[in-house]
């Protein structure tokens, strides 16, 4: 039987601060990142006190974030114990990375003709966050920043189901091959992928942003969801 993780088997999670609204709201992103980025294991049992030293602030936020978590389904509720992370198979990962390449793929191909350049640019910000949490090691900064790069890429074909649809997908998706990629000083060459994505949708090169993309989105079930 699966037993609550300690402190010490934690990931370093941020600390954080400001209003508690805002306490459950980025608990439940950073929690996010960590299950996305395998940094919570799955089958294993979380108490709220547990997590909450890691982020520097009470349980209470902590436990209303999980709780939202197992509302969608990423973790279970274990009686007076904590919060059990949801195992996803492989045959799940690779569903989920099919209908992502059919949404995405195309999706992203269009906005080199479609979207306007001070929109692109806006999100360079992003793309440079990752590149730099990828350098820090910072995995759960590095899905956070992939994440908001993504999905406001997305957002500009003006599709708002369309983006809910691919973050509850990412949500779902397990990257275990992270922390290897950063031992072995490969996740900096993904991170870059971001800024190639933007340069290419910049010049108007929708061949360039379709092999780029393709690229970029078989890591999902490639490099970064290798174990090595």
């Amino acid at each position: 039987m699966a037993q609550d993780a300690t402190a010490a088997d934690l990931p370093a999670l941020p600390r954080l601060g400001g209003r508690r609204s805002s306490f459950r709201e980025r608990v439940a992103d950073a929690l996010r990142a960590a299950l996305v980025a395998g940094e919570l294991r799955p089958g294993e049992v979380y108490s709220a006190p547990s997590l909450a030293a890691r982020f520097g602030v009470s349980a209470t936020p902590v436990r209303e974030a999980m709780l939202d978590l197992a509302k969608e389904g990423l973790v279970d509720t274990v009686p007076n114990k904590g919060f059990r992370v949801t195992a996803v198979s492989d045959r799940q990962l690779d569903e989920y990375t099919h209908i992502r390449a059919l949404i995405e793929i195309p999706t992203v191909v269009e906005l080199a003709r479609t979207a306007d350049r001070v929109s692109l640019e806006a999100l360079r910000p992003a793309a440079r966050e990752i590149v730099t949490a990828a350098v820090a090691g910072d995995l759960i900064a590095y899905v956070e920043a992939d994440t908001r790069f993504h999905l406001g890429l997305l957002a500009l074909a003006g599709n708002a189901h369309l983006v809910e649809v691919v973050a509850d997908l990412r949500k779902r998706s397990r990257l275990y091959g992270l922390t290897a990629l950063v031992e072995a000083g490969r996740l900096l060459a993904s991170a870059e992928e971001h800024l190639e994505l933007l340069d290419a949708l910049l010049e108007r090169d929708a061949q360039a942003v379709r092999e780029i993309m393709t690229r970029h989105l078989g890591h999902v079930r490639g490099l970064w969801a290798s174990a090595f």
